[in-house]
């Protein structure tokens, strides 16, 4: 006997909701990265905010019709943060000290804020590694603000539960306050 699907739950969930109480989207443009307690700059793009749960297949012995697929190890992309090139080396440093067998690994957090420059959600990342840095592109016949990127290696993001509630609170409020 198989479970019964549940995959109609959520759709069925969403249409008890009345529209008036949808919680809108959460725009990410205006965003802040802080290393270990320091707000490390102003960026202008972060990617790598992803993370995936690898599958493992296993053959039953007899079993021919499928394979069972069993949760394995989580795996989570890097994370680049990349801004306009500035006089402050910070990153720079961090990443060049890398190189010289100097390793200092960082927790951080990657925020999302509100029009107020309140944090409204963010993820943890831990033991963070600079493994790549990327310098400006030289142009002569450009006038492009010149930009800088780091890549960083880490070892897993959180969601924490206080960020997850202000993310509610912050839509609830948007619906108040329409």
């Amino acid at each position: 006997m198989t479970p019964m699907s549940l995959n109609w739950l959520p759709a069925l969930a969403s249409s008890w909701v009345p529209a008036a109480l949808r919680l809108p989207p959460l725009a990410t443009f205006n965003f802040a990265v802080e290393i270990e307690g320091l707000l490390v700059g102003g960026f202008t793009e972060v990617s790598g905010l992803e993370s995936e749960v690898g599958v493992e297949e296993y053959r039953e012995g007899g079993v021919n019709g499928y394979a069972h697929k069993l949760p394995g190890p989580a795996s989570h992309s890097n994370l680049v943060l990349r801004h306009g090139l500035t006089s402050l080396s910070t990153l720079w440093n961090w990443y060049y000290a890398t190189t010289q067998g100097q390793i200092q690994r960082r927790n951080g957090t990657i925020m999302l804020l509100d029009a107020r420059q309140l944090p409204v959600m963010w993820w943890n990342f831990r033991n963070g590694l600079p493994v790549r840095w990327t310098g400006p592109a030289f142009n002569a016949t450009s006038d492009e603000v010149g930009a800088e990127s780091l890549e960083l290696a880490h070892e897993g993001l959180t969601a924490p539960l206080a960020s997850q509630a202000a993310a509610l609170a912050t839509g609830v409020s948007q619906i108040v306050w329409r």
